[in-house]
Order: structure tokens, then sequence, then C-alpha cells
């Protein structure tokens, strides 16, 4: 009786403290309004772990494809229907600097090949949030301009191997479908530094190199920022 007594209150204690729940307990159910998001988190996982969508916990944030994560960014969960609005956090992460420029670093192409879909085109119902350059398997994938990486591995929704470089400013630019990736995350990078080889990940059904460009993480057609090409 004494053993069940205490499994029943660890287990009461765990579930009082779920608002922290990280990737090392990511099967448990997260009851709380606000999840803070840990090395490691996925979308997919948080959603399946909130019980909602990833489409729901998504728009509840102002979040969109590809989704970019950092630790200690605070997610909301959506309302359930019918339910009181939940409380305002008491505090969240900073607001980003608004952008030095209104232009991002010098950029530059990320590989060569025709643009097959562009900023804007449909793809699967969803709007193009960059633009799509058909390649050949094996070709590098380079830095459009030097920052850092924010990210780099897999993202199993949609784009598969990805790359996500943030180049100070507010300005992000996102590679992905790639093939083998050659960054890791944290890592500085200089323009035109090879960060990856051409595959077909994700969505993707052959070689194919998807590049986005995000000011404060609002999607911007690349098209106007890199030089002209002959």
């Amino acid at each position: 009786m004494a053993r069940r007594l205490l499994r029943l209150v660890v287990a009461s204690s765990l579930l009082s403290m779920s608002f922290v729940l990280g990737p090392a307990l990511a099967q448990a159910p997260i009851v709380a309004w606000s999840y803070t998001v840990r090395t490691g988190d996925t979308m997919s996982g948080i959603a399946r772990a909130m019980g909602v969508s990833i489409e729901a916990l998504a728009a509840a944030n102002g979040l969109s494809p590809p989704y970019v994560l950092r630790s200690g960014q605070v997610l909301r969960r959506p309302d359930p229907a019918g339910a009181p609005p939940p409380p305002r956090p008491v505090s969240l992460l900073p607001p980003r600097p608004a952008a030095s420029a209104s232009r991002p670093p010098n950029l530059l192409w990320p590989t060569s090949g025709a643009i097959v879909s562009r900023y804007g085109a449909p793809v699967k119902g969803l709007a193009n949030n960059g633009f799509d350059l058909a390649a050949l398997p094996g070709m590098g994938v380079y830095s459009a301009a030097a920052g850092r990486v924010l990210f780099a591995g897999t993202e199993p929704e949609r784009f598969g191997q990805l790359i996500l470089i943030d180049h100070g400013g507010g300005w992000v630019t996102a590679y992905a479908y790639l093939g083998k990736v050659r960054v890791k995350e944290g890592d500085s990078v200089a323009r035109r530094q090879l960060i990856a080889r051409i595959g077909k990940s994700g969505e993707a059904k052959k070689p194919t190199l998807h590049f986005e460009l995000r000011q404060n993480n609002r999607p911007r057609d690349p098209y106007p920022y890199l030089p002209i090409r002959l």
C-alpha cells in the first residue's frame, strides 16, 4: 500500500510539472497553456504532446514552414473549442530587434540550376515561400551570405534535410530537400561556403534545392535580392 501511494504521489508531481516537459519526456502530454522549447524539440513532437495538429499550433503562434524553433522560445497552446481564454504568459522571449537595414547582406545564388517553381506558386495547395531550383545530384549548395547555422538536420514534415542560416538583422536563409549536409548547428559560415550537396529528401521527387529568404520570420521573394543570372 505504501509503495502504491508513493507511485500516485510521483505521478501527481509529474503532471503538475508538465509545463516544463522537454525532449526527455516528449511522449508525455503537455497540459499547460504554453510550452518552452528545448534543444531537440520539433513542431511535430510538440503538437503531438499537446494533442493538436501542427497547423493549429503554427497558426496559434504565427509560424509558417519551415518552422524555426529556438531553445527558450515559448509556444502557446491553441485554444480548445469552448474553453475560456488562456492566461497571458508573464514573460516571453524579448522581441527581435528591427532589421538594421531594409535589405539583407549581399546574397549569392546557393547553387546553379533552373528555377522550376517561383515564389508564391502553388505547391500542394500552399504558396511557395521561396523558389525551387532543379539541379544534378551531388552538386554543391553554398551559403548565400555569411552567418551562423541555426539548424542543420532533418525536418520530417515536408523539407527533409534542411539548413537554416541566420545572417543578422532578422534575415535568415533556408536550404531544403538536401542530400548530404556539411555543417552543424552553431557553425559560423562564410559567404559562398559549401554547406551541403544536392539530393532529394522530404517532398522532393527528384534532385532539387528549395531556397527561402525570411525577414523577422516573414517570407520574402529571394529573386530581387540575388544577382542577375544570364
